[in-house]
């Protein structure tokens, strides 16, 4: 059986959201957020990161994309991703590369700028940064939405909920929803999900 390590409001909500779709049982194990972890999850999650997903055969892996990847590989029936072979599936490549190295880090980069810089006053211009680049790379994926209702294919698959995971973290929802309307077309589509809908009550990524 699955064990997934997360917390409310994490990264491992694309990954629930994964397992929950592909029906496989698992069991959830919640890590409090502290400067002294557990030496028993460090040694699976060096960095103190959630999510972390431990396989049935007891290996474990790290990173949300990396996770929901391997999750579609290993649950083909589910429909999480592109097939392997269909042309869409390089599509579905790029997004969850592009989304985890881009939008990823730059979301961290503004709610830990302290871990970015050594200049005690240096936090500030870090979250400008940050925000900055966040608005670059919402702006190609909203430029590559347009005509279309999904990132990958003619289906909903995890790279869509990869995106309004991300977006849901912009600090000014009012701006992102203005900015880029054809990520908050996709994403009023996903908040009407009955599965987002759930998973939204426990991890509060966005208004009821």
């Amino acid at each position: 059986m699955y064990k997934l390590y997360t917390r409310p409001g994490s990264g491992g909500f694309v990954v629930e959201a994964a397992l929950a779709l592909a029906q496989v049982p698992f069991e959830h194990f919640d890590v409090p957020k502290t400067d002294q972890p557990d030496p028993a999850f460090l040694a699976i999650s060096p960095l103190n990161q959630v999510p972390v997903l431990t396989l049935p055969d007891g290996r474990s892996i790290t990173e949300s994309a990396a996770i929901c990847i391997l999750l579609a590989e290993r649950h083909p029936q589910a429909g999480l991703a592109p097939a392997v072979d269909a042309p869409a599936r390089a599509e579905f490549l790029r997004w969850m590369a592009f989304m985890s190295s881009v939008l990823y880090p730059a979301v961290l980069r503004f709610y830990y700028a302290y871990r970015y810089t050594a200049d005690a006053e240096g936090t500030k211009a870090v979250k400008q940064a940050a925000v900055a680049e966040m608005d670059r790379g919402f702006a190609v994926v909203d430029a590559a939405l347009r005509g279309r209702d999904w990132l990958a294919g003619d289906r909903m698959s995890l790279a869509d909920i990869y995106l309004v995971m991300l977006v849901a973290w912009y600090p000014d929802i009012d701006k992102a929803r203005a900015a880029w309307p054809d990520i908050e077309r996709l994403w009023a589509r996903l908040r009407a999900h009955p599965l987002m809908k759930t998973l939204n009550t426990s991890h509060e990524m966005w208004p009821a």
